[in-house]
């Protein structure tokens, strides 16, 4: 069976060899396990066994794409946000539009000058992907692209205060992601697309439910449609407790939701499976803050087969994942043991690497 048929199948809930995984791995993990592996960076999940392949055209590229060696070294986006790497991972060090009046943020111009740039970013993704199940990411779309802009505390009392200019700005963030993804769609060739737009923290949501129905619902709607005209599944990346609006997500359009973080309220897997697996699939749900960093090796593969088995326990709808990058402090032999969990050796790994390397 091949990635993109055992992607499209477990999304159907049809029987498939074994589970669908997507991993995304911190940089510095990436150069651990490639190390291990005498591969490049680039060939690691393939490698590894990923059957979806797909990279970032929107701002998500700048924050995750862009890699720097050291602390403290950084880049100004064509978003005009500046990026620092501070404790392995990218931050904000400059937001673009913090302290502007009202005039000066509407007169803010995204960067419609790049758009061939960014989706050429898509170029090697579709160039390699070989049998892959591939994906476009036009995420952030809408408050998470403008607090990027705004920083977090103007955007949200823009939110409270100006509740127009933030919808304004909210449908101009939105608009970007539309663009991108309706060029993306025709030019590419498809399997589903991905969306995002973090709108929660690990206890609760950043707004109340009734700001987001108001403020951001229709915006991310507008979004999910681009997937929707051109019949692709819809993804939607949120991470969180984000429980009080996934009957809103499904009612406007979701298909699979991501990562799934089982240590936030509401966010259990299988109370999740069973109010909304009949009408959405899901990807995720293994935890990277204590389990895969601090179990035993033999702890993981236990919960990552019975993650499977409750996820699964309808014929499918799910894709194993972690709940966010597999960092450094994971021990490579976790790492293999969710592997092995899904039905995929360690034995199964270091041969693709040697397939790899002899075809180098």
């Amino acid at each position: 069976m091949t990635s993109r048929e055992r992607v499209l199948r477990a999304l159907r809930k049809e029987p498939v060899d074994r589970v669908p995984v997507f991993m995304w791995f911190h940089p510095e993990t990436k150069v651990q396990l490639s190390r291990l592996l005498e591969i490049p960076e680039a060939a690691l999940g393939e490698a590894m066994g990923n059957d979806i392949c797909q990279t970032w055209v929107n701002n998500n590229y700048a924050m995750e794409g862009i890699v720097h060696q050291h602390d403290g070294e950084g880049h100004l986006d064509w978003w005009g946000v500046r990026w620092e790497k501070q404790h392995s991972f990218n931050q904000i060090s400059h937001f673009p539009l913090a302290g502007a009046s009202r005039q000066q943020v509407l007169a803010y111009r995204f960067p419609y000058d790049r758009k061939e740039e960014l989706l050429a970013l898509m170029d090697p993704v579709v160039n390699d992907s070989g049998d892959c199940f591939i994906g476009c990411d036009v995420s952030p779309c809408i408050f998470e692209m403008y607090w990027r802009l705004r920083g977090m505390e103007d955007a949200m009392l823009d939110m409270a205060d100006d509740p127009e200019l933030a919808s304004e700005m909210f449908s101009r963030c939105a608009q970007f992601s539309i663009d991108l993804g309706e060029e993306a769609c025709r030019r590419f060739p498809l399997d589903w697309f991905w969306t995002g737009d973090d709108v929660s923290g690990q206890r609760s949501m950043m707004m109340s439910p009734a700001s987001w129905r108001r403020l951001v619902r229709p915006h991310l709607k507008a979004v999910f449609d681009v997937g929707k005209r051109h019949g692709l599944p819809v993804a939607y990346h949120c991470c969180g407790a984000l429980r009080p609006i996934i009957a809103d997500l499904v009612e406007i359009g979701l298909d699979v939701l991501n990562p799934i973080q089982s240590n936030c309220p509401g966010m259990e897997p299988f109370e999740l499976k069973r109010e909304f697996g009949s009408a959405i699939a899901f990807m995720g749900g293994v935890d990277t803050q204590e389990l895969l960093p601090n179990a035993s090796a033999a702890q993981v593969r236990r919960e990552t087969e019975r993650l499977i088995s409750g996820m699964t326990s309808d014929g499918g709808g799910f894709i194993l994942a972690a709940s966010h990058t597999i960092s450094p402090e994971t021990p490579e032999e976790n790492v293999f043991a969710m592997y092995a969990a899904a039905g995929i050796s360690r034995e199964e790994i270091f041969d693709r690497a040697a397939a790899i390397r002899a075809h180098a």
